[in-house]
């Protein structure tokens, strides 16, 4: 079965991670099954200093698996690889109803994109994206195609998801 996909996107400060978290807690709510996967464009860690995994890695491992009952990590050193596509992070992933992916402004995913006052760039994606299906604001978008939502109307985008997607539930 194909990997249902929906990105969230916009420029810094725009709102895609609240969104992010909210459409899973809506959708999850629903009974579906949600994964996500969050573009980082900077140096991130999940690991902490002193820590025995950040130990293995600083000591050379390429991988380091934490485990324990309730859930487990696998962190991958990139070391002098580029960044993998998100094809490669996507197959990786466990079967779910639908993958929600925050950032990755360019791939080919259908995507909504958000719009706020305080985001750090104003410049609208969607002239140069046929992927944005949507658009979620909080602000009115006159002159606008596409659908447009409320940053706050999560029903009501999640509702969109669901039948943009035609979204079945596996479980």
């Amino acid at each position: 079965m194909t990997q249902k996909l929906f990105g969230i996107i916009g420029w810094k400060n725009s709102g895609k991670t609240t969104m992010t978290e909210r459409l899973v807690r809506n959708l999850t709510g629903r009974g579906y099954r949600i994964a996500t996967v969050k573009h980082a464009h900077h140096d991130f860690d999940i690991d902490h200093e002193g820590k025995d995994s950040w130990r293995h890695r600083k000591a050379g491992a390429a991988e380091v698996a934490v485990v324990s009952a309730k859930r487990y990590a696998i962190i991958h050193e990139n070391g002098n690889e580029p960044e993998p596509p998100l094809t490669d992070i996507l197959a990786r992933l466990s079967p779910c109803d639908l993958v929600l992916i925050e950032g990755y402004k360019r791939d080919s995913h259908k995507k909504i994109e958000l719009r706020r006052n305080e985001s750090a760039k104003t410049e609208r994606l969607s002239p140069t994206d046929a992927n944005i299906v949507a658009i979620a604001s909080d602000q009115p978008q006159t002159d606008e195609s596409l659908p447009v939502f409320h940053l706050d109307d999560i029903d009501a985008i999640a509702d969109f998801i669901v039948q943009e997607l035609e979204l079945h539930k596996t479980t």
